[in-house]
């Protein structure tokens, strides 16, 4: 059986969801490739290179800005699952404007997404609001500090659900930065300078992701079996509003990319950081 190794650099169903798929109904196992999961929320770009990594977001911003021969092999969604969520007083976009917002760092791919998102909204991150940078977790320290007012807004991911924690805490959610941004954010990605594209391991694990993608199109009911599992505070009704939502319309059943699409987002992003931009043909050449 091959091996390999397979990081995560975001918690949440957005990284966590078709994996856990895979793991769960065997199809790595079917692939006869045995899928070390790892936690690389915290790791440096050069302990992720030895393995593949389900954060392609967080390759793309390594690739534009260290010139490292990342390449997607297989894409679940372009719409990254982040959100904008609002406290008590905080009910649109436009209220953000001198507030304090609990975000990503601007280097990070969250954190350059939610500057992209933040501009499309007419707001200057550098100069219209207040960004406290904290590191990416589940994001129960933010909803703490919404609560005691110590910050006025935040940009959390899909460790938790919106909608549910909005009604539960009277706070607003002001926008899905999926409605807003499109970029290939996960999937499966190799430094192909570390890891040959042609590996048996990385092969069959493409295959595995693949396949769960595939089940989570089809049989809409075990996948609603697996967010509500992973969101273990939802019900199932609101599981399955989740899945309706932001899963079945948006998650690939096939794993390919819109090239035209990631050009767009390459293109954004090279434009946020302040690099030269790059080919799509060149990081998605395998995932078409």
């Amino acid at each position: 059986m091959h091996t390999i190794d397979l990081a995560y650099v975001g918690r949440g169903i957005h990284e966590e969801l078709v994996a856990h798929v895979a793991e769960q109904e065997g199809y790595f196992d079917d692939e006869g490739v045995h899928v070390a999961l790892r936690d690389g929320s915290g790791w440096e770009t050069e302990r992720l290179r030895g393995g593949a990594s389900i954060g392609i977001g967080r390759a793309l911003v390594s690739r534009l800005t260290d010139g490292l021969e990342w390449q997607a092999l297989c894409v679940n969604t372009h719409r990254p699952l982040f959100w904008f969520l609002g406290g008590a007083d905080v009910q649109s976009m436009a209220d953000l404007r001198g507030r304090r917002l609990a975000v990503h760092a601007p280097h990070t791919a969250p954190g350059c997404f939610a500057r992209i998102v933040l501009r499309k909204h007419g707001l200057d991150p550098d100069h219209d609001l207040d960004c406290v940078i904290r590191s990416p977790g589940d994001y129960q320290m933010d909803l703490r500090r919404l609560r005691d007012g110590s910050v006025d807004a935040a940009y959390v991911g899909s460790t938790l659900a919106p909608e549910q924690v909005a009604a539960e805490e009277g706070f607003h959610v002001l926008a899905w930065v999926g409605d807003h941004f499109q970029i290939p954010a996960v999937g499966i990605a190799a430094d192909t300078s570390r890891l040959s594209i042609v590996s048996p391991a990385l092969q069959a694990l493409v295959r595995a992701n693949r396949r769960a993608l595939k089940a989570i199109a089809e049989q809409p009911d075990l996948a609603v079996d697996y967010v509500a599992a992973l969101l273990n505070r939802l019900t199932r009704d609101e599981a399955q509003q989740h899945y309706d939502r932001y899963i079945k319309p948006y998650f690939s059943a096939d794993g390919r990319v819109d090239i035209d699409v990631a050009q767009k987002a390459i293109d954004t992003v090279a434009a946020e950081l302040g690099v030269a931009s790059t080919s799509a043909d060149n990081v998605y050449q395998l995932a078409r």
